[in-house]
């Protein structure tokens, strides 16, 4: 099959986001000027640079209220910060549930029962017990072809690490299973990990 999406695929349902998958999911907390929490997941997210470290996400939908963006973009946009949550498979039932239409004063913490604590570079929530968070100051929002299509960049300031997910000096995995999205209503876990070398090195 072949198909050019201007045209249409005549599928059931879009393959798009299940030929680019597995995908990171981004759960974004943030805080508006207005002091409301926000808690949404992404899962056109990703790290773009080492040095110095650099993330992105990539809104695609749009609520009246927001001026053509989500309440995250829109949080972002007006305070220059977030951070990012990593997702547990354990975490997978309340990262759902921040995922609804919710309006911009529902505070996702609260409905969804997650501990919510301070980040310490930024002015902003994280997820207390998330595997890692990454406190992030905004540098760019592109705004990309499309409706309401915004790809928002930023600088890591800060690093959570949870002291049970440190194994021999490192960030192990294995001990909490990522969470993954797949395409449609799918997700996946990460539960086996194996090692490869690149050529010239030992």
């Amino acid at each position: 099959m072949f198909y050019e999406p201007k045209n249409g695929h005549g599928l059931p349902h879009n393959p798009f986001n299940a030929v680019i998958s597995p995908r990171p999911i981004g759960w974004i907390a943030t805080r508006g000027s207005d002091g409301h929490d926000n808690l949404a997941p992404y899962s056109f997210f990703n790290a773009v640079a080492y040095v110095p470290p650099q993330v992105m996400f990539a809104s695609t939908s749009a609520k009246p209220d927001r001026d053509n963006t989500k309440d995250s973009v829109a949080n972002i946009r007006d305070t220059g910060v977030f951070a990012v949550n990593v997702v547990a498979y354990a975490m997978r039932d309340a990262m759902n549930q921040t995922s609804g239409p919710w309006d911009r004063e529902t505070d996702e913490f609260t409905l969804a029962g997650i501990e919510k604590a301070e980040c310490e570079t930024i002015s902003c929530p994280r997820v207390a017990n998330s595997p890692a968070t990454l406190e992030c100051k905004l540098t760019q929002i592109l705004q990309l072809p499309g409706e309401a299509n915004f790809a928002v960049f930023g600088e890591v300031t800060g690093v959570h690490l949870r002291d049970d997910c440190l194994v021999d000096g490192k960030f192990d995995v294995t001990t909490f299973n990522p969470l993954t999205r797949l395409g449609y209503h799918d997700y996946s876990v990460i539960r086996e990990v194996f090692s490869l070398n690149r050529p010239g090195e030992t």
